[in-house]
């Protein structure tokens, strides 16, 4: 086998440096002429083996056609068909062919009893090795668990005839077991089908991962696969299959095309693959090393000793078809199905998995822009990529240049999909796109009873798949999304008031799709007092805006804290006000779109000054 471009000397312990060329010559002939041959209606395959005599495999490599019919020259052209000529000239040299009756078959068209029921049944946590469909398919086989290359979310890797099939779609519901071995359909769902393909880099297929937990290492192999290699001939493999279970087998064909008759609207496809024929020192039962139900199921190499090794060797499609003698299994080749679904075998660390981009102004469906800078305000705002707009995981904001906290913050809070992450070990950082000096770091709050307060509250950002609410934790604590606050004002805001109003609307308000959009930031004023050379705000903001029974609601909020004695030991007044926007447009000097001004609903006649604040959650008028 071959990992990392490089090739294995103990898998290629039969090769020289002469069949090593003479693969590799070969490997761009099918490459590049494959297709044209697959064009003759009687060739089903075509691809690098090593000679077959009276059913025995020798050592002379040899581009190998297997046909759907062996016939004399004379028949050729009643059959469509031409003479496969003994030899081709690749590179110069004259390569001899080989030509075997065979054709194959997706090993989906009949789903067998296997020896083992723990595979067909459902399972919490979820393992490779068993029994997955979506919903209009028989069952197939989970191949491992992969996770998305730009999040980091977790997915079962398996066929395209498993997964999606002739009748599915993207998005439709995906169960483990497949329906074939329990039709409990909502009882067993998985998730949905995220991606697949159907073509020469394979038949494959990822679906979503959302009502179960998992484990990564394969049913009855105990091995886990880690990085993906390339087969060679004479390379064995094994795998663990729903149908025949644990297998063995020898790589004797690769870099193979195939034409299957997937059926239906989709018929015949072209799949890159390699062959696999039975290993004789690991016999399976009734030479059976792969029947229908097996589909998905991942090959591993095997190590010296045996034993299954952490490197994939290939993805389990098909086989022989029905009636066939000899005995074999077709697999995709990893590097192709795991660059076009988009995968990888180990999750991206938080810290660089790619950034989701930041508010989503189309989050409730209706569009809503962040709040727009009057002419002061733009002037002061530092620029990324030229934009005022500086985007994290889940939130966006605008950074002031002479203040050197946010204009504003803008996040959506995706109420279902909510993570509970720890905060332990996450320093807070400036954020390394700006300039450090439009950044307030941790100077401002050594030994003092200032608290560095999030203006985007953490716990609202962890939503989404794992690695993506990972993400949005760690960028919580960027400086740029940070504000000074009091001790007692960060821990207890009246009473929990200003830190619960997010979750309050949760409790009190039936919200569409929990979703909600929340915009927030310090008021800036002239007489802000000075501390340590940095003007600490006084005033706090926020607007939450949701859809309740399909009408777009917002409500606004402002939050003032007395700093005269930062020093001092005393209690601080806090005080909770619910406003209108254009109470809030006044003293922050932005301006907020028309759609949230359309659900603004608040009616009050006296001002913020004569209301009375807040004493409880239960005060907020939602409707």
């Amino acid at each position: 086998m071959a990992t990392n471009n490089k090739k294995s000397a103990s898998a290629r312990k039969n090769a020289g440096p002469t069949e090593d060329k003479l693969i590799a010559s070969l490997r761009q002939y099918v490459r590049a002429r494959g297709p044209e041959l697959l064009k003759d209606p009687n060739v089903t395959s075509v691809g690098i083996g090593r000679k077959v005599t009276d059913g025995e495999h020798g050592k002379q490599v040899v581009l190998q056609f297997t046909v759907q019919s062996k016939s004399a020259p004379e028949q050729l052209e009643t059959l469509g068909t031409t003479m496969i000529p003994p030899t081709v000239t690749v590179d110069g040299a004259e390569i001899p062919t080989d030509v075997i009756e065979r054709s194959y078959d997706a090993h989906f068209r009949t789903v067998a009893e296997g020896e083992s029921p723990a595979r067909k049944v459902r399972q919490d946590p979820i393992a490779p090795g068993v029994s997955v469909g979506a919903v209009t398919v028989t069952a197939g086989t989970i191949g491992c668990i992969v996770f998305d290359k730009a999040d980091g979310s977790p997915y079962v890797l398996s066929n395209w005839h498993v997964l999606h099939g002739p009748d599915g779609r993207l998005g439709a519901e995906v169960v483990q077991p497949g329906p074939h071995d329990d039709n409990r359909i909502a009882r067993n769902r998985l998730g949905v089908l995220k991606r697949s393909h159907l073509g020469v880099a394979g038949d494959c297929a990822v679906a979503t991962i959302e009502d179960r937990t998992f484990v990564q290492e394969i049913f009855e192999l105990g091995a886990a696969p880690s990085e993906l290699g390339e087969p060679e001939l004479d390379d064995k493999v094994v795998k663990s299959g729903r149908t025949t279970g644990v297998t063995h087998g020898i790589v004797r064909r690769i870099d193979t095309m195939a034409k299957i008759n997937y059926g239906g609207d989709v018929g015949v496809k072209t799949i890159g693959c390699f062959e696999i024929g039975p290993d004789p020192d690991a016999p399976a039962e009734d030479n059976e090393i792969s029947m229908g139900g097996d589909s998905g199921a991942l090959w591993l190499f095997k190590q010296a000793g045996g034993r299954p090794s952490t490197v994939m060797a290939g993805l389990h499609f098909g086989g022989e078809a029905q009636g066939e003698t000899d005995e074999h299994a077709l697999a995709c080749l990893p590097a192709p199905v795991f660059k076009k679904l988009e995968i990888t075998l180990t999750p991206p660390r938080p810290e660089v998995t790619e950034t989701v981009e930041g508010y989503d102004p189309e989050f409730l469906g209706e569009r809503i822009e962040a709040p727009q800078l009057g002419a002061g305000l733009a002037r002061d705002a530092v620029l990324l990529d030229g934009s005022e707009v500086i985007p994290y995981t889940h939130f966006s904001l605008t950074l002031s240049k002479t203040r050197r906290f946010p204009i504003w913050v803008a996040w959506n809070v995706d109420g279902g999909s909510l993570k509970r992450l720890s905060r332990t070990n996450i320093p807070f950082v400036k954020d390394r796109r700006l300039p450090a000096r439009a950044q307030v770091g941790n100077e401002l709050y050594e030994k003092n009873r200032l608290d560095r307060g999030h203006i985007a509250r953490r716990a609202d950002l962890l939503w989404g798949s794992l690695a993506e609410a990972k993400k949005a934790n760690t960028d919580s604590f960027f400086y740029t999304n940070i504000t000074p606050q009091m001790d007692d004002f960060n821990q207890s805001a009246k009473n929990g008031v200003w830190g619960e109003l997010e979750d309050a609307v949760f409790a009190d308000v039936d919200v569409d799709d929990l979703k909600v959009s929340v915009f927030g930031g310090p008021v800036f004023q002239d007489d802000d007092r000075v501390f340590r050379n940095v003007r600490i705000p006084r005033e706090f903001w926020k607007v939450i805006t949701f859809t309740e029974g399909g009408e777009l609601k917002s409500k606004a909020f402002l939050l003032t804290q007395n700093l005269n004695q930062l020093e001092a030991l005393e209690l601080d007044e806090f005080h909770v006000f619910q406003v209108t926007l254009g109470e809030l447009e006044d003293r922050t000097h932005l301006r907020f779109p028309a759609a949230l001004h359309k659900g603004d609903t608040l009616n009050v006649s006296e001002s913020a000054a004569e209301r009375a604040p807040l004493d409880s959650l239960a005060d907020i008028q939602w409707h």
